[in-house]
């Protein structure tokens, strides 16, 4: 089968595209943006890729089209494909029909953590030699990949509420049909598809109406959105985690700067030393090991799994230290994510100054959805370099203003790096914070400081 994919360099689609390589069908695709990692990716698999929206791809006609959420009518190539006729289908329901149907499907829902806590999951079911596929919106480090096919009957998915297709507007993870799903947490987001955050409990409660009664969710309790997504209605058991002693599953740090973990569940426990930092990854580290019990993993085996787990690129990544300063590559882009990542450092590089560099690039950011909470997320940061998009509005400054002489702003990347160049100190440690590439300013400051410091030390 000829599969072309509309939108093929998303994470997502492009997890998509390598999994429908892997099966053995000839796949093509197209974007507007073409370029690393993924145009890379895909091209070392042999799937060649278009630049550009034309119908003229579209000759000769695939047998199948399978449709990004980028895609919106109007777009040249999709009305070429409704005018054709041709077979298409939204990237969550090839995904379904092709890859998941069949397996035992482990899904991973919620506004925080989705892809590290699916990285997680996926690496424990490695470890303990189950070979699961997963597809995760991001490359975890012991993979190497973002999408695998897999060779057992496990399959880890990241679940995503964002819509389905301009077609489907439905929220991604409804298609998925999981036996085991986490729940993470619930804020309001993605406010460019949503109303409120009632609009996002309603299609978690759809993804609930999907688990069979002899599966298996996994659910935060600390939460009060996720409870009341419960009480909406559940027809599977639920098993609850977090880092409080009276959930069923529940961790905690053994030492201060929270290098080794422990997690409990009933009367038994397991530690172990780990590289991650932060409460909100061992929260996730929690999830994940309640999970992989519903393959049959014990709490031992996982935790111990999780003291070879090597992070997920651009999840608090340390990407290159130059003259002790450390610098890392981190996709947080809502408050409390912003919040946790600079805590987590905090705790873990105690008497160092935290320097956050930050790009509010997501649609909810730029609508000021968070506007008042963002200097509250950004409080316990030491220095904090500010780019503003052209199209912020004039709340966007005066919601900043809490944050005093530590704030500086621009709205040009060379000269954010510039002045970040003159003012970062040994010992810094400074976290570049967007969820697109920020204009390559991490790699310019690294290279301006490789020149004017001295060589970078090892990541």
């Amino acid at each position: 089968m000829h599969v072309h994919i509309l939108g093929i360099c998303g994470t997502f689609m492009g997890g998509v595209a390598a999994l429908a390589a892997a099966a053995g069908h000839r796949v093509t695709g197209c974007d507007a943006a073409v370029y690393p990692p993924m145009s890379t990716q895909l091209r070392n698999l042999g799937i060649e890729i278009h630049e550009g929206f034309d119908a003229a791809q579209l000759e000769p006609a695939p047998d199948c089209v399978v449709v990004g959420n980028v895609m919106s009518r109007g777009t040249e190539v999709v009305e070429a494909m409704l005018d054709a006729g041709l077979d298409y289908r939204s990237g969550p329901q090839w995904l379904a029909e092709h890859v998941l149907a069949g397996c035992h499907v482990l899904a991973v829902a919620g506004t925080h953590g989705k892809t590290t806590t699916a990285s997680m999951l996926a690496w424990i079911l490695e470890d303990a030699g189950l070979a699961p596929g997963f597809l995760i919106g991001g490359i975890p480090a012991n993979f190497g990949a973002s999408a695998r096919f897999g060779a057992g009957r496990f399959f880890v998915v990241e679940a995503d509420e964002y819509d389905t297709a301009f077609f489907d507007k439905r929220a991604k993870f409804v298609h998925y049909k999981p036996r085991t799903l986490i729940l993470n947490n619930l804020e309001y987001d993605h406010a460019d598809i949503y109303t409120d955050l009632a609009a996002i409990q309603w299609q978690f409660h759809q993804l609930l109406r999907t688990v069979p009664g002899g599966g298996r969710i996994v659910a935060n309790a600390a939460d009060e959105n996720l409870t009341a997504v419960i009480e909406m209605g559940c027809w599977t058991p639920v098993e609850y985690f977090g880092l409080d002693a009276a959930a069923d599953w529940h961790g905690d740090f053994t030492d201060a700067a929270e290098r080794r973990i422990e997690v409990a569940c009933g009367s038994g426990k397991a530690g172990a030393r780990w590289a991650m930092s932060g409460r909100h990854n061992l929260e996730n580290a929690v999830a994940a090991i309640a999970a992989a019990r519903s393959a049959g993993v014990s709490l031992q085996q996982a935790v111990d799994a999780l003291s070879r787990f090597e992070g997920v690129k651009r999840r608090m990544e340390r990407t290159a230290t130059v003259a002790d300063i450390a610098i890392y590559d981190d996709f947080a882009h809502h408050p409390t994510a912003i919040r946790r990542s600079i805590g987590g450092l905090k705790r873990r590089y105690p008497g160092h100054r935290i320097v956050v560099v930050l790009e509010p690039r997501s649609n909810t950011m730029k609508l000021g959805v968070h506007n008042s909470e963002l200097a509250d997320a950004l409080s316990k940061a030491d220095l904090i370099w500010m780019f503003r998009p052209g199209d912020m509005g004039e709340d966007f400054d005066t919601a900043l203003e809490p944050l005093g002489k530590k704030l500086r702003i621009f709205d040009d990347y060379d000269q954010l790096v510039g002045d970040m160049s003159t003012r970062v100190l040994s010992g810094d440690q400074v976290v570049f914070m967007s969820n697109g590439g920020f204009g390559g300013a991490r790699q310019t400051l690294t290279a301006v400081l490789q020149r004017t410091r001295g060589t970078p030390g090892p990541a």
